[in-house]
């Protein structure tokens, strides 16, 4: 019996979930993924900046693109969407990022549990060799079909 919905597929959902609200405003865009990783550009703007003086991006938009890398790497790895929560996002800064450049997050999903993901990234660039972060995240799977609503 085949599938009755197809695979999830980053290239195509990427540019729907990057369009909408704080993501959508942020101006983030799909590069690439893999069975488990998914990388996408923040790109540079000036009015996404950290700090009077200097032309690199402020902390705050590398944090949201990670989280967005993040769980498109984990529907990716699961193959369907389902809602998932961050519940621990850390970002390790090593470096600025380079002035007026874009910043790239890479995220990988590399453990699935019945209600637990487990993902490793980095934000770099253009040199994926010379990161401006590390970042590490879990993030719980929400089953819609134990979520009670409020009732009005």
């Amino acid at each position: 019996m085949a599938d009755e919905h197809p695979r999830f597929d980053p290239a195509q959902a990427a540019p729907f979930l990057t369009a909408r609200s704080h993501n959508g405003w942020l101006g983030l865009a799909y590069r690439d993924h893999g069975e488990d990783w998914v990388e996408l550009e923040l790109p540079w703007r000036e009015d996404l900046l950290g700090e009077d003086g200097r032309e690199v991006l402020a902390s705050g938009p590398i944090i949201s693109l990670m989280d967005m890398a993040s769980g498109l790497a984990i529907w990716t790895r699961m193959g369907h969407f389902r809602a998932i929560a961050t519940l621990d996002l850390r970002v390790d800064y090593t470096r600025p990022a380079r002035a007026r450049s874009s910043v790239f997050g890479r995220a990988q999903c590399y453990r699935l549990t019945r209600s637990a993901a487990f993902v490793r990234g980095i934000a770099h660039d253009g040199d994926a060799e010379d990161p401006v972060a590390h970042m590490q995240a879990v993030f719980m799977s929400i089953d819609a079909r134990h979520v009670e609503l409020p009732s009005g």
